[in-house]
């Protein structure tokens, strides 16, 4: 017996062994490298999932583009003064709020898929409402379910990528990149804004809506997050509590509260300087029509800075590097409120979009590393949908304030809140919570 083994056939003899050693094998990496152990197939789905979230922040940022370049034109044609054309941004306020408020439970109850489809649908219908130029009453409430429907999706994307394991911090900062939808729309708004049919500049953003819902139906196909993880090999994190509970204990942390404070007023001074800015260049520095270009500069140095920068926040740390970037966008902001030049505030308003961009994403980072696993989701999507609130929060008090003093009152008003932006990021902890 031993001899006719020693002469089986070499082809049986590998075939043999590979049977019993590949299963052992591929254990071990799965148990080592879980992330490494992907088919071609789940590589190409987790690409095209990131893709899809990435097209609903485009969309999130073309909106909040848009807004700058047509504020003159809509003051013109309902005949507003700056207080009451500021009641778009309240309008969206409410929006927002409810928004946050309602992902909460709606995350709960239906999952990832069906809520952020959801949010799509509800912006297709405001942009349909808000290309018609209907009355203002009308008009500002496409404002308040765009609100609604952006907060969902914001959540749901951020929500979304913090909770992948390959590389969240560097899909972090491309996703707040792509936003550059803030870039393109202001190109498209200032040209729109100079016709007679200004308002159909909402036909273009409806066609991006509806493209967007098209994919994340498509791709997503109304799964909740844990089946579209599955799909790309990824296995679903530690619940920790009941669903029922999470809200009560998501609203009970301090540290959530806080990171909500800073994204609400980095959104607001983001969304502020993209759209009342070009009101300013044009009353104060005297600027021409064309002057909506400059809100194209500042969010696409936003979008700069989110991928450019992303070396030296790791090589500094990322908590420390914000107080740095706070302190020069202060400065930069200065040399736009005190030098009188049309060239020079420009590039400095560029410039500022670069340092303010890296920021949102390293709050949102810090967020996944000091909170518990199973609070993560809950909190992001909480602290996305009440911090896309300052979009609206902080351009409304300013068309407030400058309805009675004039909108040189911008500059001073963003100084104030970029350093409040930096005490609220001092008061957030560094270290991670404790498990409960």
């Amino acid at each position: 017996m031993p001899r006719e083994t020693s002469i089986m056939p070499r082809q049986f003899r590998v075939t043999h062994q590979s049977c019993c050693v590949k299963p052992v094998v591929s254990r071990i990496l799965h148990i080592l490298f879980p992330m490494q152990v992907k088919t071609k197939g789940q590589r190409l789905r987790a690409r095209v999932q990131f893709a899809t979230v990435c097209g609903s922040m485009y969309l999130a940022g073309w909106n909040d583009g848009t807004t700058g370049p047509l504020l003159p034109r809509i003051q013109a044609v309902y005949g507003l003064n700056f207080a009451v054309v500021s009641l778009i941004f309240v309008i969206a306020c409410v929006g927002f709020l409810s928004g946050a408020l309602a992902n909460l439970y709606l995350d709960g109850r239906f999952g990832f898929g069906k809520v952020i489809v959801l949010g799509s649908a509800c912006q297709v219908v405001a942009y349909a409402i808000e290309s018609a130029a209907l009355p203002f009453p009308a008009f500002v409430l496409g404002y308040a379910i765009n609100g609604f429907g952006m907060a969902l999706q914001d959540a749901q994307s951020n929500g979304f990528v913090a909770s992948l394991k390959d590389s969240p911090e560097t899909k972090m900062g491309i996703l707040h990149a792509v936003r550059a939808g803030a870039l393109s729309s202001p190109l498209v708004a200032t040209q729109f804004a100079q016709l007679p049919h200004w308002s159909f500049h909402y036909l273009c953003s409806l066609s991006v809506a509806f493209m967007n819902i098209v994919s994340l139906i498509a791709v997503f196909g109304l799964k909740t997050q844990d089946e579209c993880l599955a799909q790309i090999g990824q296995p679903a994190g530690d619940k920790g509590t009941s669903e029922s509970s999470q809200f009560n204990q998501i609203l009970r942390l301090r540290e959530v509260h806080l990171l909500a404070f800073f994204i609400l007023v980095l959104v607001g001074v983001e969304v502020t300087v993209g759209g009342w800015m070009v009101t300013y260049i044009i009353d104060v520095r005297g600027g021409g029509p064309s002057s909506g270009y400059i809100s194209s500069g500042f969010w696409g140095g936003i979008m700069i800075g989110r991928v450019v920068l992303l070396w030296v926040n790791k090589k500094v740390g990322e908590r420390r590097v914000l107080f740095i970037y706070s302190i020069f966008a202060i400065g930069l902001e200065l040399i736009v409120w005190l030098v009188s030049s049309l060239v020079g505030g420009g590039v400095a308003i560029a410039m500022m979009g670069v340092i303010l961009g890296p920021m949102y994403p390293i709050a949102m980072n810090h967020t996944v590393r000091i909170l518990p696993e199973w609070l993560v989701t809950g909190s992001i999507g909480w602290i996305a949908g009440f911090g896309q609130a300052g979009s609206a929060l902080l351009p409304f008090l300013t068309g407030a304030i400058a309805s009675k003093t004039g909108i040189k009152s911008l500059q001073p008003f963003l100084v104030s809140m970029m350093a409040l932006l930096t005490i609220i990021w001092a008061l957030v902890p560094r270290t991670a919570r404790r498990a409960e």
